[in-house]
């Protein structure tokens, strides 16, 4: 299903993927898009989510770019999803997102997968009712260590993913201490179904362990 969400920031009507459960909710989360926009990987984690009891609702960050904004996973598409980083202002991006939290059901979780880690970690430092976060393989997260989370925040990374050196992960482990930090034995984007670095094993435990993680801070 989807739905439209309006951004404060400037008022823009943006879509977003929106999942309930078969039940009433027991709250909400984000789950942020990668580079490719809403994916059928992203419309599944929003899917794992509305199983285990939360409307889960995925907006798509880059509609002012291009509506329905979506990239393929070869080269082109990459520098297509890179682009669109580029033109999406950090502040822009945490207003969308503010808009997906004020559509849910207290309490709200918010969780992303490599560009929508690092966009999990932006919005557990800047938005506003985040109860806690989850960050899978945000690469630039290291770059935004001056953005502190204000939220409960657990990642999870690639002990084999070429795209974020073992020194960038460190980095991240040293200034959020108190965030629990798990390295499983897999590439990059290992959640994403038809990912040659795509590890069930990994995404089962890591899946695991952000729903125990969210119910924790309910």
């Amino acid at each position: 299903m989807s739905v439209t969400l309006t951004s404060k920031i400037d008022q823009f009507a943006l879509t977003a993927a929106s999942v309930a459960p078969k039940t009433t909710p027991i709250g909400g989360v984000v789950v942020i898009q990668e580079i490719f926009g809403i994916t059928e990987h992203i419309a599944d984690i929003c899917n794992v989510f509305a199983d285990a009891g939360y409307h889960a609702i995925a907006p798509s960050l880059f509609d002012r770019i291009e509506p329905g904004f979506h990239a393929g996973h070869d080269q082109d598409g990459i520098q297509k999803g890179i682009g669109a980083v580029m033109k999406s202002p950090w502040p822009q991006v945490i207003s969308d997102i503010q808009a997906a939290i004020d559509a849910l059901p207290k309490p709200v979780y918010v969780t992303g997968f490599c560009y929508g880690g690092a966009a999990a970690w932006m919005a557990a430092a800047a938005c506003k009712d985040v109860k806690a976060a989850a960050c899978f393989y945000g690469r630039l997260i290291a770059n935004l260590l001056d953005h502190k989370p204000k939220a409960p925040t657990m990642l999870h990374y690639g002990v084999h993913d070429a795209s974020i050196p073992a020194e960038n992960v460190e980095s991240v482990r040293l200034a959020a201490p108190d965030s629990p930090l798990y390295l499983y034995d897999a590439g990059h984007g290992f959640c994403r179904g038809g990912s040659s670095d795509y590890n069930a094993a990994a995404r089962e435990l890591a899946l695991e362990r952000t729903l125990n993680w969210f119910a924790r801070w309910r």
